[in-house]
This record gives C-alpha cells, structure tokens and sequence, in this order.
C-alpha cells in the first residue's frame, strides 16, 4: 500500500481555447508531465486527476472541452472530480479519499502553476499533508500584472518555486518525487 497521491490539476483541453495558451513550452509540460504519471503507475501510487470547471463558456462540461489533454495517457485514475474553486480541496471528495486510503504526501502536478497548482498546495500543506511540488511539470502562460510588466512563464514558474520551497512544499524534480524520501514536515 502507497502513502503516496499524485494530484494532476486541470491538465485539461480547456487552457487550449483561451489565447494565451502558450503551445511554445507545451511540448515540455507534456513529456514532464507523462513521466511524472508513467512514475507514479511504476510505483503504485494513487493518481488523482482534477478538473475546473465553471458553469458557462469553455470551463463548462457542456463545452466539451473539460476533458484530460490528447497527449496525456492515463485510463483509469484513482479518483477524478470537477472543482468549482482554485483550490482542488474545497467542495470536493479529495479530502476524505485521501485520508481514506492513508495518504499522507501529495505530489502536485498540473495547470496552472501559480493558481490551481500553488492554491492546492498551500491548502494541502495546511491542512497537514506532505507536499511536493514538482515546478517541471506544471505549466503556465505569460502574465500582465496592473503595472503593465508582463511576467513570463520561467519568471512564474520561478516565483512559484520561490515561495513555496520550505514553506508549503519541496520543490522537486520529477526524479526527486519518485525517489520519494523525507518530505518537509507540514508547516506549522
């Protein structure tokens, strides 16, 4: 038995529609990301796949578009559910499924970096569980903050790392959160 949980948060076709989607680091995300599930299989570990959903528009069900992304393999995962929230632990069976099947470290993995992914994190750390966050297979797109500085998905992607590591979460490699080890203790 695995205490162990892969969470993949909304790698879903919906980012696709939007026109800041930015296919340019695509191709990374999407082998980091397949190794990272490929990994998590190997070792036997729950896998968790999340979705966002919204009620109108190409977040919503009926859109079509709420569904994994075409290059991701992954036919059956542990647990999979809509959240409505950035969060994947708010008005959601994540929680109790975790603590159902003695999970006690998340590996978070997914889109967006510094929103679903970051929030989850935080929130799970919160509420107790080991976290590692595994940078390399997130993916985000470019950001234009109030003041006009457009933030790029490195920048992102850095900043994320920056606030979570030895807070909320290891940040790791893909090779780091296989090898498992001692995470960081929850914060307190």
């Amino acid at each position: 038995m695995t205490d162990t949980a892969l969470l993949i948060i909304d790698a879903q076709e919906s980012f696709r529609q939007r026109a800041s989607w930015a296919e340019v680091d695509s191709p990374t995300y999407l082998r980091n990301q397949q190794a990272l599930i490929d990994g998590a299989i190997e070792k036997g570990w729950k896998i968790v796949r999340v979705f966002h959903a919204e009620p109108e528009g190409i977040f919503s069900p009926a859109s079509g578009f709420v569904r994994p992304l075409a290059e991701l393999k992954l036919d059956k995962p542990d647990l999979e559910f809509f959240k409505f929230r950035h969060s994947a632990f708010v008005g959601s069976p994540l929680e109790v499924y975790l603590i159902e099947n003695g999970i006690r470290r998340l590996v978070i993995s997914g889109i967006r970096t510094e929103q679903c992914c970051e929030t989850t994190t935080r929130h799970g750390s919160d509420l107790g569980w080991q976290v590692d966050y595994v940078t390399e297979a997130t993916h985000t797109m470019p950001l234009t903050d109030a003041a006009g500085k457009t933030w790029t998905a490195e920048e992102i992607k850095a900043r994320t790392a920056a606030v979570l590591d030895g807070r909320f979460a290891r940040v790791c490699t893909i090779a780091e959160a296989l090898a498992g080890g001692e995470t960081m203790a929850a914060a307190a």
